[in-house]
């Protein structure tokens, strides 16, 4: 048994997959492969080209999950040179609420014949935000019925959740929702396919799907409230039995083994979501450390001892990130698109050249010009509601703003006043955190941008006056994953009894950190302020020109 001893984690994202082979005794990343999905993010056209997706779609096909397995699992061991027998567990995650509709057996209903030019037999992404009006009827009826959950919500239930888009399958595709056995997250569903076991998370159930640990889902009356034919919803598509994270969700099974490479009756970890999973990767086991995840969204994970109702936070789950606690989480869901959009659509073309014969990218030169700035030079403040406000307002109808242009204004003074604008609302959801009796002491973030991105990440800092310690794996869900596999496996085979040994081994984060800079710290509050104005005028009602705007948009676009 003196063998070396590993884990891996899978980490589905938005555009691709990936999975990291990771020493069990030392947490040490020692292979990486990626997969891009075949059939990327469906948002215009189903894969039969003809189909047309309506606007706010975002759809992905469940083939490109068992892809990513059939690849890249095979590649890491390959690359490290490691057998199949020392693999002790797997641990999974995915982007979430990604849901599917499937048959009694598990199969997707897109992969039948009878329903594949069916938008609705797909998967919806996470980021599909076309039943926005189910949940704008969901809280309203909610709100009538005085639904408890409601406040575990930040006040709200997000388009993006389990019951809205199951909800519009109904209104929309009727015979889908009478075909389909179950709707699953995605990451459930994959445990299905490694272990042909169904196996419901906590994480997602408590946060995607208005279930509680003591209360149940939301009742029967409530969804017939909805809809009548919703009344059942529970015990005829979705399932009351609720696993909690850090548990096993069975073994890899014959089918499985042929697929991935990997030995029959490898430890299987119960499924997580990316962002709940990267916590324990960075060592963070108790509260007041709160989590931020960047990337083209940002999450915001932080534990707690006692459940408090925070106005537009994504929810309070019991174990939904750590057994034994609170989980709190928040996000914002425009950062990483936020600049991208900018950079394709507003960048002038000496700019691209520039970055072209210096070699380096164009957001490089960007920062660059853009760190050359003094805090509050630009004459800018912008809202970051390019693609609505997950924290704390809760509204997908919200858009972007941008106040202080002049004819002197550069493209590098856009860019970091759009940066600031991301920060601005990290502050924002932060600061109602703290006056809702959460405390957060440190900052702590992960993810593509957090790694490579110095000027941002200082901003944040001296934004929100707090220190910030940055993850040291590039791959911090995978490595979430990789430690929920090894706990799965148990002690006995040599992996962990608890997420919090796992964690006390296999956690990192970089020797560097982020400090506030008390002259930029007094500048950016002046800022804040007047951002904090604009946010409560545009976003709390007092002036709804976005939806005037988009209800106009979508009358002459009809």
């Amino acid at each position: 048994m003196g063998e070396k001893k590993y884990s891996i984690g899978v980490d589905y994202g938005t555009q691709s997959g990936r999975a990291v082979l990771v020493e069990v005794d030392t947490g040490k990343e020692v292979a990486t492969a990626v997969k891009q999905y075949t059939h990327g993010v469906m948002d215009e056209y189903l894969p039969d080209g003809v189909t047309k997706l309506e606007p706010d779609w975002a759809l992905q096909h469940p083939a490109d999950y068992l892809e990513v397995l059939e690849v890249t699992i095979p590649a890491v061991l390959k690359e490290a040179g490691v057998n199949a027998e020392d693999v002790i567990g797997v641990g999974i995650d995915f982007t979430a609420c990604t849901i599917l509709p499937t048959d009694s057996e598990g199969t997707p209903l897109c992969f039948k014949d009878e329903y594949k030019s069916n938008p609705h037999s797909y998967v919806k992404l996470w980021k599909h935000h076309a039943a926005q009006d189910e949940a704008n009827k969901l809280n309203e009826i909610a709100e009538k019925r005085g639904e408890n959950f409601l406040k575990r919500y930040g006040g709200k239930i997000s388009s993006e959740w389990l019951v809205p888009k199951v909800w519009q399958v109904l209104n929309e595709a009727p015979e889908i929702y009478d075909a389909a056995d179950r709707f699953m997250e995605a990451t459930d569903w994959v445990i299905l396919q490694l272990t042909g076991e169904e196996k419901r998370n906590s994480c997602t159930a408590g946060y995607k799907a208005i279930w509680h640990k003591q209360e149940g889902y939301p009742s029967k009356e409530f969804f017939k409230a909805l809809d009548p034919r919703l009344e059942n919803l529970v015990e005829e598509k979705l399932s009351t039995d609720i696993y909690p994270l850090g548990g096993k969700a069975g073994e890899i099974t014959e089918k499985a083994a042929k697929l991935t490479g990997l030995k029959p009756g490898t430890a299987v970890a119960i499924a997580n979501v990316d962002a709940h999973v990267a916590v324990p990767a960075v060592g963070i086991t108790e509260p007041g450390k709160m989590l931020m995840i960047m990337g083209t969204s940002t999450c915001h994970m932080l534990l707690g001892t006692e459940e408090k109702m925070v106005p537009g936070m994504c929810g309070v789950v019991e174990d939904g990130i750590i057994p034994g606690y609170k989980g709190y989480e928040a996000g914002q869901s425009c950062v990483g698109d936020h600049f991208e959009w900018f950079v394709e659509n507003c960048v002038p073309a000496s700019y691209t050249k520039e970055a072209e014969e210096r070699g380096i990218n164009i957001h490089k030169l960007l920062r660059e010009k853009a760190a050359a700035l003094k805090v509050g030079e630009s004459g800018l403040v912008a809202l970051d509601w390019w693609n609505g406000n997950r924290s704390v307002l809760v509204d997908a109808d919200l858009t972007g703003v941008i106040v202080g242009c002049t004819l002197l204004t550069k493209p590098e003074e856009i860019y970091r006043a759009l940066i600031e604008a991301t920060a601005y609302g990290t502050r924002m959801i932060i600061e109602t955190f703290q006056q809702n009796g959460v405390p957060i002491t440190e900052l702590y973030a992960a993810g593509g941008i957090a790694e490579k991105d110095e000027l941002m990440m200082q901003i944040y800092s001296d934004v929100t006056n707090m220190e910030i310690r940055i993850s040291a794996s590039p791959q911090t869900p995978a490595l979430g994953s990789a430690m929920f596999g090894a706990v799965a496996a148990g002690k006995e085979r040599g992996g962990y009894d608890s997420i919090v040994d796992a964690a006390k081994i296999m956690a990192k984060v970089k020797e560097k950190y982020y400090k506030p800079i008390p002259e930029n710290v007094a500048v950016y509050d002046k800022l804040y302020a007047e951002y904090k104005k604009l946010h409560d005028y545009f976003g709390r009602g007092e002036n709804d020109v976005m939806k005037r705007l988009k209800e106009i948009k979508k009358e002459v676009v009809k």
